[in-house]
């Protein structure tokens, strides 16, 4: 269809590790596949986006029938409005995505999940990469929104395969319904390149003080990375953060050591969090003797580990300065100056090599820092 449509484009699949034929059917009608692992909707599109030559795009779910020739060639974001409609649900996962759109940018849609969307080579360069999973159109449209972009809805005859009224309909619209309000929330790119939302502010719940911290850096950072580049540039929110959490932790033990052991701990853990997953793990396994709470821990990880969120430094900060807190009251005396030196070497060493470097060629330590992860 996209071939006798658009016979000039060049018609890029990204296959998001299906386990039926549309890969190999893809290659024989000569578009060019992308077979990537499961990783959701916004990752598989912005893998597409990275491997499309330079320009405009249209998007087009795989099941869509009908003419989209009206919808491409046009300034701004075109999105597909459905003329007829077919099955679906209730609509509870598309007016909470009208609600959050209206929220963000006062914007009026009728079509917030249209998965069909022409967009010029300003629109892509102000949404990708998009958010994960299946709250990516709803971003695009709020992060367009939010660049200036015209946001135009185009009546469109076309069909497309829809979830119905059952049990597994309902299941992927929970998810659909989990993934808007991810999406629409704080969000940052990883090492991959994958947009993911933040969600170690959940740590507030046990230290609301530095995890509201922690979100000043991932909301407002700059490029610098270490304490000396923190230092040297003065005014950044990294130094909001050298100062203010062993400055917290002094408020609350009224100890210079303890507030020491409190702050390494955070920033140790801070710098663990490299990867998917890692921080996490080292916080599970530190918790557990210290008696730290592990539930919100175990609630993220599977999140952490498929690329689907990340703790950001407002998660890393306040889970770590929460062993610190913890290990103040384990270790007294030269136990607790023992801690903060082996602390401070860690943080020295960081600051001259990456500590993930140093995992990644242990083989030991490079095979736990694997596990759980896609």
């Amino acid at each position: 269809m996209l071939r006798e449509q658009f016979p000039d484009a060049e018609v890029i699949v990204a296959d998001d590790g299906s386990r039926d034929a549309t890969a190999a059917r893809a290659e024989e009608a000569g578009a060019t596949v992308l077979r990537l692992p499961r990783r959701g909707k916004g990752q598989a599109l912005s893998a597409a986006e990275r491997a499309a030559p330079p320009g405009s795009l249209l998007l087009v779910d795989a099941e869509v029938r009908g003419d989209l020739t009206p919808l491409p060639g046009h300034p701004g974001l075109r999105i597909a409005r459905f003329t007829r409609r077919a099955g679906g649900g209730f609509g509870i996962a598309k007016r909470a995505a009208r609600t959050l759109i209206a929220l963000r940018v006062r914007l009026d849609t009728r079509e917030p999940l249209s998965g069909q969307r022409a967009l010029d080579a300003r629109t892509r360069a102000a949404v990708f990469p998009l958010a994960p999973g299946f709250g990516a159109e709803t971003r695009m449209t709020i992060d367009a929104a939010r660049a200036g972009i015209d946001v135009e809805e185009v009546d469109l005859d076309l069909a497309h395969r829809s979830s119905g009224r059952d049990l597994r309909g309902f299941v992927h619209r929970g998810r659909q319904l989990t993934h808007l309000l991810l999406a629409t929330g704080p969000l940052r790119v990883n090492y991959r390149g994958t947009r993911l939302p933040l969600l170690g502010w959940t740590a507030a719940v046990h230290e609301p003080v530095v995890a509201a911290i922690g979100l000043a850096d991932d909301l407002w950072s700059g490029p610098e990375r270490g304490f000396r580049a923190h230092l040297q540039a003065r005014r950044t929110t990294g130094v909001l953060k050298l100062a203010g959490i062993p400055l917290y932790a002094f408020a609350r033990t009224r100890s210079i050591s303890a507030a020491l052991l409190v702050g390494l701990s955070a920033n140790a853990l801070n710098q663990l969090d490299t990867r998917p997953g890692r921080a996490l793990k080292v916080y599970l396994a530190c918790a557990i003797p210290l008696r730290a709470p592990v539930r919100i821990a175990v609630l993220l990880a599977p999140y952490d580990l498929r690329e689907m969120a990340m703790l950001g430094d407002a998660g890393s900060n306040a889970l770590g300065a929460l062993l610190g807190l913890r290990s103040v009251n384990r270790f007294t005396g030269r136990g607790r100056w023992l801690a903060i030196g082996t602390l401070a070497g860690l943080t020295a060493l960081g600051e001259r090599t990456s500590l993930g470097s140093i995992i990644e060629r242990t083989p030991l330590l490079r095979r736990v820092d694997d596990w759980g992860r896609l």
